[in-house]
């Protein structure tokens, strides 16, 4: 294609408020230009990349045995209300009512609709294994968009449900999806790792995410510095500590007093101890359930891990008048010790549990207890109470007694395994070979689209612009004839470029008639992987100037060996992507 006949607005400055480097370099490439908060729309090149990782996507889900359907964007609100993700999405599920009054979700994702289409069209086990996917708009009302497409309201998906008659089944379709995972994140050029996850809104058992290493991702990657074993901050699983010996000379309980000290940095200094000393106890509402979470003072909660716990549902703080009525006090002030029977659970972190003694609230306005010993003061296992790890991973914990590390991550896909918490919900069952009704028992698997690109620049970038792999790039060749109004540059120019288009090549000619420095910074800035450059001095000596990206100086190439040097650089650039 022709520069001159293409909309691509580069600029040199950005707004403010583009606080990552793929952000500003998506606006300054002119892929994409901002609509309204957390939504974008996307210039050529920038459909240009989205479109050709679609199409990676959308050959390996094929070459995996997927299906592709498409499913409405808005969705009957009755679904959401039947599966109760209507009140596990809150605030975030997009909706409106429509002039005959009802209410519709905007697509997040599609659990209900594609197990309502299953539910329909499915009845024998005969029909099963099945994989349905569909690469389409979705829609998060996200409460703080930012960091570009990383975190927009409107974003691109590939999300694809599996049902299955066995459990054996999901593990082979699952696996499947994995690998099909793994070809498509490497074909686009992306280096990432697999960690354990949790499920969150989605639900269901088995959860792996793909993350691509980088400083400017949202989530944070625990892992180990051998690899054996990664995982995400919300599923990290931590080495429980030794339990402290039983002491019998162990002092009593203690009351004091501690006037308005509410937190623990404000009870430590009051009485002169330290956050790994005291006991945080945190009144939750999870569903319908009033839990009781305990961590050190040092720690936090983990509120993936505790709605594990608690067996689901969504996770809240408990209102002031909860916390007063499950501990006898202020908020600030409870404490193991005396808690009222309106606690439905108790989570107890092991690492209060191993404490030797610890201080915390006195479920007492204005008053704190030390000397509290974990099992001898308060239950550590019964009815209500049990001993789970609850807490985030923090520097100095081991898994498996190996240190784990922290870097940070983006997310570019997830897998989960759903088991049959929507085909119940939503009649999705089929006869097995003995004629008894079943549930269908489902997978999901999601791919961020706008999160790969985004991520390729994140992981890729020098001081002039994008640095993008070759199957995701807008072009893969630029060819830059630097004298126009010579016949013999444009000339040879326009028989290149032809003769790369011929070959396959996706190729762009900067027919401008621009300065050579404008024309050298644009090709930097759009991330092109080879240019070609065509000059009157370099004619003369017989050559073009081919460069890829990455290097720090062009090469001088002999004319008639230019076309083939492309090639064959081109074909070395998609080799490594195999």
């Amino acid at each position: 294609m022709k520069y001159s006949k293409l909309l691509i607005p580069t600029v040199k400055e950005v707004p403010a408020e583009a606080e990552i480097t793929s952000h500003r370099l998506m606006i300054r490439a002119g892929f994409i230009r901002k609509v309204a908060s957390g939504t974008y729309t996307y210039l050529p090149l920038g459909l240009r990349c989205l479109q050709k990782i679609m199409s990676i996507v959308r050959e390996e889900m094929n070459a995996a045995d997927a299906q592709e359907i498409d499913m409405p964007f808005v969705q009957p609100m009755e679904l959401w209300e039947k599966t109760g993700r209507r009140e596990a999405y809150g605030e975030t599920l997009g909706w409106f009512t429509d002039r005959h009054g009802r209410e519709n979700a905007l697509s997040p994702t599609a659990e209900e609709i594609v197990t309502s289409l299953v539910a329909a069209e499915v009845s024998s086990y005969k029909q099963l294994p099945l994989n349905l996917y569909q690469i389409k708009m979705k829609y998060r009302d996200e409460f703080r968009p930012r960091f570009g497409v990383l975190r927009s309201r409107e974003f691109i998906m590939k999300d694809s449900y599996s049902f299955s008659a066995t459990l054996e089944n999901l593990d082979e379709i699952y696996q499947s999806m994995r690998d099909a995972y793994c070809k498509m994140f490497k074909r686009c050029g992306l280096k990432f790792v697999v960690v354990q996850a949790q499920s969150g809104e989605i639900g269901g058992s088995g959860s792996e995410e793909f993350m691509v290493p980088c400083a400017a991702g949202e989530d944070i990657i625990v892992h180990t510095e051998d690899g054996s074993y990664a995982a995400n901050i919300e599923k990290a699983q931590i080495d429980a500590p030794a339990k402290a010996e039983a002491n019998s000379d162990a002092p009593a309980p203690e009351q004091i007093n501690t006037p308005n000290a509410t937190t623990i940095d404000e009870v430590c200094q009051l009485l002169g101890t330290t956050p790994q000393e005291m006991i945080k106890t945190l009144v939750y509402q999870i569903g319908e359930k009033v839990v009781v979470a305990m961590v050190r003072g040092d720690h936090d909660v983990n509120e993936d891990k505790l709605r594990a716990a608690a067996g689901g549902g969504t996770v809240e703080l408990a209102e002031e008048a909860i916390v007063q009525e499950v501990s006898g006090a202020a908020v600030g002030f409870a404490g193991p010790v005396g808690l009222t029977v309106k606690v439905d659970q108790i989570v107890i972190d092991p690492w209060v549990a191993a404490m030797e003694s610890g201080v915390a609230g006195a479920n007492k306005t204005d008053y704190h207890v030390r000397n509290i010993v974990p099992g001898r003061d308060f239950a550590l296992d019964g009815e209500k109470a049990s001993v789970v790890d609850i807490r985030n991973a923090i520097e100095g914990d081991t898994n498996n007694g190996k240190p784990l590390q922290f870097s940070r991550g983006i997310e570019v896909g997830h897998i989960f395994k759903l088991g049959t918490k929507y085909s119940e919900k939503l009649g999705a069952t089929f006869l097995d070979e003995n004629g008894e009704t079943k549930p269908c028992i489902m997978g999901c698997y999601g791919i961020g689209i706008n999160r790969i690109l985004a991520s390729a620049i994140e992981a890729s970038y020098d001081d002039n612009g994008c640095i993008l792999p070759v199957s995701i790039a807008p072009f893969e060749v630029e060819i830059i004839p630097l004298n126009n109004d010579k016949e013999e540059v444009s000339g040879l120019a326009d028989t290149i470029y032809t003769k790369l288009q011929e070959s396959g090549v996706d190729v762009l000619m900067d027919d401008r008639d621009g300065r050579p420095g404008v024309k050298f910074k644009d090709a930097d800035l759009l991330g092109i992987p080879l240019r070609v450059v065509i000059g009157e001095r370099g004619l003369k000596e017989g050559n073009v100037e081919v460069k890829r990206r990455t290097d720090d100086k062009p090469t001088n190439i002999p004319v008639d060996d230019a076309v083939s040097t492309v090639l064959e650089w081109l074909g070395e650039l998609k080799q490594n992507l195999q």
